[in-house]
């Protein structure tokens, strides 16, 4: 009786376990102090990337030091896409304990007074209807992952998704 019960007390471990490894890459927590807090991924208006006159300065992305003590230099991490559109922090921007970023489309001067990043492409990264988002650490190491629908996941259809508070 006892190895019944001992067998069948692995049995249910050993699926627990295999339950909590199968978590969807996508779903994933990472162990880092940055975090999307999240993002617009659709301007308001109609789409234009004309640098003088369109609207993919008001597409952004949010990063925010989650940590209260550690500062962060986000000089090598990576913003990229499902389809590989990227962008590399190329220049020291600290990032204080609870401390934020908006990475921006569009052309514009960087400044840490503002907590604002450009991209200085006037390319839309994100698409309107699906994507994922990966920022990567400078080591090559996933920081945080959100993969995001336009139906799923944008509620208010404001083009505004909210990962973390």
């Amino acid at each position: 009786m006892r190895i019944r019960t001992a067998a069948a007390a692995t049995t249910a471990i050993a699926g627990a376990l295999a339950t909590l490894t199968a978590v969807p890459a996508h779903a994933a927590e990472y162990s880092s102090a940055l975090k999307v807090r999240g993002v617009q991924y659709d301007a308001p208006g109609p789409d234009s990337n004309k640098c003088s006159t369109g609207n993919t300065r008001h597409e952004y992305l949010t990063i925010k030091n989650y940590s209260s003590t550690k500062t962060v230099n986000l000089k090598g991490y990576v913003v990229k896409d499902a389809t590989g559109n990227r962008f590399v922090f190329k220049s020291n921007h600290y990032l204080e304990p609870r401390d934020y970023v908006k990475l921006r489309g569009g052309n514009g001067t960087d400044s840490d007074k503002n907590n604002v990043v450009y991209r200085n492409n006037c390319n839309f990264i994100w698409n309107n209807d699906k994507d994922t988002i990966y920022l990567v650490k400078p080591t090559g190491s996933r920081a945080d992952v959100h993969a995001y629908t336009k139906r799923g996941s944008d509620r208010d259809g404001d083009g505004y998704i909210s990962f973390h508070k």
